[in-house]
């Protein structure tokens, strides 16, 4: 595999597919994995995405397919296109999309983050990748990355073109966005409500657009957040492994929609295998763990834990993208 420019280990923004993780495509190579821009619409929106195809790729030929969706803020050159390529590398043809209103892909007001939507961009890359030449569609595996992961277990729930689903490092969007992380923001539900349902009127009254988490943070100020996940968040998606389309920020009427969210509520519908992995640091295990457990209509579901690793971590650290990698090859390859 071709390589980029590397600087205190990772990959900086080079690359000509705008990929920001270590050991990305650089170019297209007869007989070895390669990606494919493509763009398709979705509900009258413009999805930007890429697709992998595994080494020596004959569309003639049939092959299994994983749908691959990225975390909160983040987009398809990221965490989600390093998957994506990773198991492209064992044989899958993969697809990572920016979600609608997000990243590369259309949609107005920009960074809209709507459950709904998320889950229905889900099924929009189900809808092209199974389209595609020499995708296999009685083959199709689902792995949802973080807020991606919540969204995909909704998915599954009622789609069942995903014969299995795998999420690393799950997180329940609506959970945090209403009661806060580790349930420190109960006591200003109401007063973040009054606020989203504020934001909305005036949107529908044509005023402007207000955002929630849009204030710029020093490096100070992110050594001093009290969680993992946001400390070490700050660093991947601004320093080690940022992209000029992610942000943090979302439409503060997003949250009228996030907060009646629940990523593990119905969890008995999903009747497929299921594979949750996290860090066994992360502090948002607590997630995984609870959806987990609900998934009670499945015969076949296994949780494991990446010992030492945190919840960014599994996002770019070899080992753990390894020892990752090897538990959904495993997964992949006995249910597929």
């Amino acid at each position: 595999m071709s390589t980029n420019i590397i600087v205190s280990g990772q990959t900086k923004p080079v690359n000509p597919f705008g990929l920001v993780y270590q050991d990305a495509i650089t170019k297209s190579v007869s007989g070895e994995v390669n990606i494919h821009t493509v763009t398709y619409k979705l509900n009258g929106i413009d999805i930007s995405a890429n697709i992998y195809t595994p080494a020596n790729y004959d569309p003639s030929k049939k092959y299994p397919a994983v749908v691959v969706a990225h975390p909160n803020r983040g987009v398809k050159e990221q965490v989600a296109g390093l998957y994506a390529q990773c198991l492209a590398e064992s044989g899958y043809i993969t697809i990572a999309a920016d979600a609608s209103y997000q990243g590369a892909s259309g949609g107005y007001p920009r960074n809209v983050d709507k459950p709904a939507f998320r889950i229905e961009d889900i099924r929009g890359m189900a809808d092209f990748i199974t389209q595609y030449e020499g995708v296999d569609a009685s083959h199709l595996g689902l792995l949802g990355i973080c807020g991606g992961g919540g969204y995909s277990l909704k998915a599954a729930q009622t789609d069942k073109r995903f014969k299995v689903v795998a999420t690393l490092s799950m997180f329940n969007s609506g959970l945090v966005r209403r009661n806060g992380f580790m349930n420190t923001g109960l006591t200003t539900i109401q007063q973040r409500l009054k606020e989203a349902s504020e934001a909305r009127a005036l949107e529908a009254a044509g005023g402007e657009i207000r955002y929630a988490a849009d204030t710029k943070v020093t490096d100070e100020r992110a050594d001093k957040m009290p969680f993992d996940l946001y400390r070490e968040g700050y660093y991947y998606y601004n320093k080690t492994h940022a992209h000029p389309n992610s942000t943090f920020r979302y439409t503060l009427s997003s949250l009228l929609d996030l907060m009646e969210f629940d990523a593990a509520t119905n969890m008995d519908l999903i009747n497929q295998p299921l594979l949750m992995i996290a860090g066994s640091k992360a502090d948002t295990y607590y997630m995984t763990d609870n959806a987990f457990n609900l998934a009670t209509g499945t015969k076949e579901k296994e949780l494991f834990l990446i010992p030492g690793a945190t919840h960014i971590q599994t996002y770019y650290v070899p080992e753990y993208v390894a020892q990752a990698m090897n538990k959904l090859n495993g997964f992949f390859g006995k249910f597929l």
